[in-house]
């Protein structure tokens, strides 16, 4: 069986037990999280916020990028968010790999040309989330009454907070 066939028998599965209740686009909890897209983290368990709490937006390594500062600027502007809060994690694959290996492995991969992407490898795990903090913070665009950062260890599942603005 296709992953696409267990995923339509699992959502199916869902779907029947799916919450009925009436929900709206703004989150509850009026926070927005920035977060890897690593499989080993799952935002919402890690912060025990329940669907409809917050806004959870993902990407290789829960960087402040353009696109994700764009998705904030709708969350808060637009829907309603007041708080941030910034995930990274232990044992990414972005930390200690340079964009040269990166655009490297995926070239060899596609067979396409990947130098100029930047994936923002990086060094240093807390300079970099205060980094991404410090994007979000320093952006008049994001009016957000508090901005947190976490690192997320993928061992033991437990958050340590690295940065708060």
């Amino acid at each position: 069986m296709s992953f696409r066939d267990e995923a339509i028998a699992a959502n199916d599965a869902y779907a029947r037990s799916f919450p009925r209740a009436e929900r709206t686009a703004p989150p509850t909890r009026r926070v927005a999280v920035l977060a890897c897209m690593d499989a080993r983290l799952r935002p919402e368990e890690a912060l025990g916020l329940a669907l409809g709490e917050a806004h959870v937006i993902r990407n290789a390594g829960g960087r402040a990028t353009g696109d994700a500062v764009r998705s904030l600027m709708l969350s808060s502007a637009v829907l309603g968010t007041r708080e941030a809060v910034v995930i990274h994690h232990t044992d990414c694959g972005l930390l200690g790999a340079t964009d040269e290996e990166l655009r490297s492995i995926v070239s060899e991969a596609t067979g396409e040309d990947a130098s100029t992407v930047d994936f923002l490898a990086f060094e240093d795990a807390d300079r970099t989330l205060a980094a991404d903090v410090e994007t979000i913070v320093s952006d008049p665009r994001l009016p957000f009454t508090e901005v947190t950062g976490f690192i997320f260890d993928v061992e033991t599942g437990a958050l340590r907070e690295a940065r708060s603005v």
